[in-house]
């Protein structure tokens, strides 16, 4: 849905999003992905570091990655600030929470997508002004894109 409404923005747009990673039938971790298509590893199954459930973050990877291409849109407050996701994976990098309350305190608008379930740092985004949240169910998330992305542009 991120993807999707970002290809509709006729504003500029610099952040990251997450994407699958699959062996065979099987998901073995996740990638981060700028908007202008640098990818690197988020999180695999196995080895050492932090855990989110059977897979282990990549912090140096995202720091390298998805970190400076929110840092890059600060210095323009027209540019949309793409943020997917604000999780538990994302939030194991001490630079990325670091960044959020210039994220959010700044006037770039962000399009993200967050953790639903209680976490010290989501729970405190949530509660920011000027937040707001829009649900995504199977009914809405084809015809979303569409009016989330006339909403930055407009």
């Amino acid at each position: 849905m991120i993807r999707r409404t970002v290809a509709l923005l006729t504003c500029p747009a610099v952040g990251f999003y997450t994407e699958e990673v699959r062996r065979g039938s099987g998901r073995v971790g996740f990638d981060v992905v700028t908007l202008d298509g640098v990818r690197g590893p988020l999180a695999r199954v196995g080895g050492l570091g932090p855990r989110v459930g059977r897979y282990v973050v990549d912090v140096s990877s995202f720091e390298q990655i998805g970190v400076p291409a929110l840092e890059a849109g600060l210095e323009d407050p027209h540019t949309v600030l793409v943020v997917d996701e604000l999780g538990k994976m994302e939030f194991h990098s001490r630079r990325f929470a670091a960044l959020l309350p210039m994220v959010f305190a700044g006037e770039n608008p962000v399009l993200g997508t967050i953790l639903s379930r209680p976490h010290p740092i989501a729970d405190g985004i949530r509660q920011l002004a000027g937040v707001e949240f829009v649900g995504v169910t199977a009914g809405n998330r084809d015809i979303l894109p569409r009016g989330l992305a006339a909403r930055f542009t407009a």
